[in-house]
């Protein structure tokens, strides 16, 4: 069996039994190949040059299997031109090593977008830790693993800042907190800001209200919106939606718990009626419900040449990352059937400006926030959303392909001071034995 076609915790395994604790993969640009650290797993480093879609010349991946959990954990930086990779960590199932590493680098490669287009000074990094590996399910156990994480970011010497992601609280990143310095979203107990998924769901509003005044629709008071995932922004989308006068939501979710919690802070009345249905993890169905928009707010990769079909709403525009199985192919598939969608990494960048603002310091006001999510800086979500949507008009152009190519060319802007810094220290890692 091919090494990415392993489950994590049999590559687990093949680790411990190599004397493997951590490998990195990275790109060399002189010799334009990727560099691999063990001869192991070499197959991954040309698996990366053949992918096409996900591997976009990441600056370097870095991987171990973490000393006392067991558990696999990896930082992905794609782009450090404009600072230190930045991005949350993502606690997650994965069939395979393929997938995991996947995750990774859409992520990263989402983050180097986000952060661009934010006008933020940081680069595009993500960190991935694959559930179903080691010691990580009690509390006590799960401590461990973010503390470990947290060792792992210090040894990488600030080239990744981390942040909240899918499966990663508060809790979590204060354990995180104990054992490095390169980390936002702490709790504001020790300084923090805590969660920013009020802020990320905040933004996903604006982006909707910029979609609707794109096709001349009014706002949002009346409309119809189907959220998948109703986790730590779609449950507080929810809410943000209700205050906004929409008529109905229906949602769904994996975990029934999650579901019946909404339900009861949500319940019907004054104008609104909110339907939640608990499914099984992978099932699309709500994209097919009948809406004015629906907001996939779960994982990444729903929309596909299966599930865009059925779709029966005019305007997508939710808070997951990654939300096109294939940025490309499924962007024009989008723009075909006359479907307004607004890229994740263009209305979701809310919770990485808040991280970035924690670092000077925390408002309970922050005026900054503020404009990121109001109506007259030319780089809100709402005016760059509606300049988008507008060139992607004039020119006949899917919108996914417009914000793309203007996050792009910000991406390769120079920090002011320490520009590309974050490919030095990858560098100094590799030259310095990193990888034992």
């Amino acid at each position: 069996m091919d090494l990415q076609d392993l489950s994590p915790a049999a590559f687990c395994d093949l680790l411990a039994r190599e004397g493997i604790e951590r490998f990195y993969l990275v790109w060399d640009a002189d010799a334009g190949r990727v560099r691999a650290s063990h001869p192991l797993v070499e197959p991954l480093a040309r698996r990366f040059e053949q992918d096409h879609r996900d591997f976009d010349r990441h600056e370097g991946v870095f991987v171990r299997r973490a000393p006392e959990s067991g558990v696999l954990q990896a930082v992905f930086l794609h782009r450090t031109c404009r600072g230190q990779g930045a991005g949350g960590v993502r606690f997650w199932r994965y069939d395979t090593v393929e997938e995991f590493l996947q995750d990774g680098l859409r992520l990263a490669k989402g983050m180097t977008l986000k952060n661009a287009l934010a006008g933020l000074w940081w680069g595009g990094g993500k960190g991935v830790i694959a559930r179903e590996t080691g010691r990580a399910e009690d509390p006590a156990a799960r401590r461990l693993v973010y503390q470990e994480y947290g060792e792992l970011l210090t040894g990488l010497r600030g080239a990744y800042v981390t942040a909240e992601d899918v499966g990663t609280s508060s809790e979590d990143m204060a354990a995180v907190f104990t054992r490095t310095r390169f980390i936002t979203c702490i709790p504001p107990v020790l300084g923090g800001s805590g969660s920013p998924s009020i802020h990320t769901a905040r933004g996903v509003v604006r982006g909707m209200e910029a979609a609707l005044a794109h096709l001349g629709r009014g706002g949002l008071a009346g409309k119809t919106v189907t959220i998948q995932g109703l986790g730590h922004v779609g449950g507080l989308l929810t809410g943000f939606l209700r205050e906004h006068g929409v008529a109905r939501v229906i949602g769904t979710d994996a975990d029934p718990a999650r579901c019946a919690a909404l339900r009861a802070r949500q319940p019907d009345g004054d104008g609104f009626t909110l339907t939640v249905r608990a499914t099984e993890l992978g099932d699309n169905a709500i994209l097919a419900e009948p809406a004015d928009i629906v907001a996939p707010c779960a994982t990444g990769g729903v929309l596909s040449p299966e599930t865009i079909p059925t779709l029966q709403a005019p305007i997508v525009c939710g808070a997951a990352n990654n939300q096109l199985l294939d940025s490309e192919r499924d962007d024009l598939l989008l723009a075909q059937r006359g479907i307004v969608y607004l890229p994740d990494f263009l209305v979701n960048r809310m919770g990485i400006v808040n991280c970035a603002d924690e670092q000077y310091g925390s408002l309970a006001e922050d005026p900054r926030i503020e404009a990121h999510l109001g109506d007259t800086w030319e780089n809100s979500i709402y005016n760059l959303s509606l300049a988008v949507l507008a060139e992607a008009r004039a020119k006949g152009e899917p919108p996914g392909r417009v914000a793309v190519r203007l996050a792009e060319e910000r991406s390769f802007e120079l920090h002011p001071l320490w520009g590309h810094r974050g490919a030095i220290i990858i560098r100094s890692l590799v030259a310095n034995g990193w990888a034992g």
